[in-house]
């Protein structure tokens, strides 16, 4: 029989409550542990490669002409042509994705219209490389199936106003088909943040639809949408294989020239590759880091 002051452990404080919270434990880092395995081999491991590999020259001795060579003019072209594609597709693809899941979420549209639309954005969303660029290909080039409409029907040949699959104008509406579905998954739940609440409020104020929207909506949206927008700009920087696969080397972009030295028989120099793959690392990381910060400012205001 325990007395006042008794600090006898009782069942719940144990060795074996211990045991059974440490054994709990250990099973829970057993769970993510594939996630970090897959985290060192195919983050941690090639990014630290790059960074040696970078800072080394064919016969593996430390140098800084890697860097210097990333000055040179068709690097330098590459890298603003990446740029310009990316910054491109990302303010399509944030300005038209924001308004589908605008409508889908806040329009009074039927009821199937959202489930479809997220399914079909998880799908289109992934959907690259190879495939997507024959697809853009039968549909947009020269003998194209809307190319062909367009002249049969309209009068209309596409190819005479300058416009070309191959060219910056094509690339940027090729990659819009995989940013606008990404940016509607991204920025739903954003929308869905916007609580009703907050719309009566205002109404009841005396505010319009202009005041709530200025004053109320966007300064929560704000940080979602330009994280979001971000983040396709990342998703479009490091993009390869729908590139390479549609224009092949007619557009000199970094991910193409990149592959070129690591690859190539020509242009074949494997140090300034991997230095060019540690600038494309720093700019998706800074963009990926942007996004992540804003996410967090985001989700706080919604709070």
């Amino acid at each position: 029989m325990l007395t006042e002051g008794d600090s006898r452990p009782g069942p719940s404080h144990g060795p074996r409550a211990k045991d059974a919270r440490r054994a709990s434990a250990a099973w829970t880092w057993l769970g993510v542990l594939p996630f970090f395995l897959f985290a060192v081999l195919f983050l941690l491991l090639p990014t630290a490669y790059l960074m040696i590999g970078a800072f080394q020259d064919a016969q593996g001795h430390f140098t800084l002409v890697n860097f210097r060579d990333l000055l040179q003019e068709t690097v330098l072209e590459a890298y603003w042509i990446s740029f310009k594609v990316s910054a491109a597709s990302a303010a399509g693809g944030a300005a038209l994705g924001l308004l589908l899941a605008w409508a889908a979420v806040m329009g009074r549209l039927p009821g199937w219209i959202r489930p479809t639309l997220m399914t079909f954005s998880g799908v289109a969303s992934n959907f690259a490389g190879v495939p997507l660029a024959f697809a853009f290909i039968c549909t947009l080039g020269r003998i194209g199936l809307v190319t062909v409409l367009l002249k049969k029907y309209l009068d209309i040949n596409l190819y005479s106003t300058g416009f070309s699959i191959l060219s910056f104008s094509g690339l940027t509406l090729t990659y819009l088909y995989f940013q606008i579905p990404l940016m509607v998954l991204i920025v739903t739940p954003a929308l869905d943040g916007l609580k009703r609440e907050w719309r009566e409020a205002c109404d009841c104020l005396g505010g319009t639809a202009y005041h709530y929207w200025r004053y109320v909506a966007l300064p929560v949206l704000w940080p979602s949408v330009l994280g979001a927008t971000l983040l396709l700009f990342a998703n479009a920087f490091g993009a390869v294989a729908t590139a390479y696969a549609l224009t092949g080397s007619s557009l000199n972009i970094v991910p193409i020239v990149l592959y070129a030295q690591i690859r190539g028989d020509v242009l074949h120099n494997q140090n300034l590759g991997y230095a060019l793959a540690l600038g494309m690392v720093l700019v998706t990381g800074l963009s990926n880091g942007g996004y992540i910060w804003l996410r967090s400012r985001a989700e706080r205001g919604r709070r």
